[in-house]
């Protein structure tokens, strides 16, 4: 008998003895993370705190076991929080306004004519995504003048970057300095700029829970963000960025895998569920995460990101990020042979989700590590919006979802497959 069907019969004959995902369940936990009582799921918010404290509830009742010598499923980490004040900004001779700069500072800026740092110019023909990556991405203190044109990339980047910038290290560290200026402008005849970083200490929070398994130093990690955008100022109506499909479609998938896989005994390899926080702004909750383990420990990560609407290519599907880097993806569609589902490659490359999720933080460690989504990124009017509500999720196509990750990784946890490694030296930083 092949590994596939071995692995397919095991799961039916388990099935009927062992929890089975479903609907009922899935919708209770979507709607409760999603609710207005957790306020958008901000960091630092009161609704963030109620939503680690649910999911722990969730895994105390499931009956998983603290990470490693915790005794909480609060995986408490402190960072530093830098946001920039800026105190005047004038160029040619007019004042800039707000709307129209964004600053990346390791340190203090005083910048003049005599004094300013080398200028960096996004022409209109340029592609805005790659000279500013090009900037940001370089070791000098650069002032990027960019051409209105790009107004709409800007206000994105804009927004991003206004917000505090977090970091494990000292702000005070030495780093270079970033200003971004929204303006027309082929030479910098007179210049002032006055900004400073100021910085304070916060504390985030993971939330994590293990089933350990007959191999202790072999982990199957499963994951995703329960953090969001929190409430949109000055909003008419509506205010809060409920996040239902970004991720507490994800977080649901996660929890309904840890009560099924803890119904099914004690598995071969151990099991780590995480909900990272701090993913919005960063990935910070992954990447701290990530150094309070042994990358070459975990065999897999299923990141499971946005699986709350039907995928391009119809239902009972989803896509997986960075499908070439490892062959974990055949190995999900090897496993589910002729069960009604699919798993398919990213169909949006241009968009680097590969990157843009928690699963990247371990992948540049050599880890098998890859998001699971289902949600058509390119049109979804959705994503990052207020209307982002449970009633514009298929419950039971997340339900479907779930059931294939369970059958699909089952050959993983049960030690007879072995995804190959990702090399860390064809992920970019």
């Amino acid at each position: 008998m092949s590994i596939r069907y071995l692995i397919i019969a095991l799961f039916l004959v388990g099935f009927a003895t062992t929890y089975e995902i479903n609907e009922k369940e899935v919708e209770r936990i979507i709607k409760t993370l999603s609710s207005d009582e957790m306020g958008g799921r901000s960091l630092h918010s009161e609704g963030i705190k109620k939503a680690a404290d649910f999911i722990a509830n969730e895994f105390k009742t499931i009956g998983l076991s603290p990470f490693e010598k915790n005794t909480s499923f609060l995986q408490n980490f402190t960072m530093s929080s830098t946001k920039v004040i800026v105190k005047e900004v004038v160029v040619n001779g007019k004042k800039v306004g707000q709307k129209n700069y964004f600053f990346k500072l390791s340190n203090e800026i005083n910048w003049t004519k005599e004094n300013k740092p080398q200028l960096f110019f996004i022409a209109a023909s340029d592609d805005f995504r790659e000279k500013a990556g090009e900037a940001l991405g370089g070791s000098s203190d650069y002032l990027v003048i960019v051409d209105e044109v790009h107004k709409s990339m800007f206000r994105r980047y804009q927004s991003h970057f206004s917000s505090p910038v977090m970091g494990f290290q000292s702000q005070d560290d030495a780093g270079v300095n970033l200003g971004f200026m929204l303006i027309n402008a082929t030479e910098i005849e007179s210049l002032t700029v006055k900004a400073n970083p100021k910085g304070d200490k916060q504390t985030l929070t993971n939330v994590v829970g293990v089933i350990p398994g007959k191999r202790s130093n072999e982990i199957v990690l499963f994951s995703a963000h329960y953090d969001h955008l929190g409430v949109k100022n000055n909003a008419e109506g509506d205010s809060i960025y409920n996040g239902a499909n970004d991720d507490a479609s994800g977080v649901t998938a996660v929890i309904e895998l840890a009560r099924y896989f803890k119904s099914k005994g004690k598995p071969e390899r151990t099991l780590v569920f995480t909900a990272f926080t701090a993913e919005e702004v960063g990935g910070y909750g992954s990447k701290y995460f990530s150094k309070q383990m042994n990358p070459d420990e975990i065999m897999a990560m299923f990141n499971i990101e946005m699986i709350g609407k039907e995928s391009k290519e119809g239902l009972n599907s989803a896509w997986m990020t960075g499908w070439d880097k490892s062959n974990l993806g055949n190995i999900l569609q090897e496993n589910l042979g002729k069960v009604n589902f699919k798993f398919f490659a990213d169909p949006y490359p241009k968009q680097q989700l590969f990157y843009r999720s928690d699963n990247a933080t371990l992948a540049r460690l050599g880890v098998p590590a890859h998001s699971i989504s289902t949600t058509q990124i390119d049109i979804d009017k959705d994503y990052h919006q207020l209307s982002d509500e449970v009633e514009t999720l298929d419950i039971t196509n997340i339900t479907n979802t779930i059931k294939a990750i369970a059958i699909g990784s089952q050959g993983i946890i049960n030690g007879v497959q072995t995804p190959t490694r990702v090399d860390p030296t064809q992920v970019r930083n």
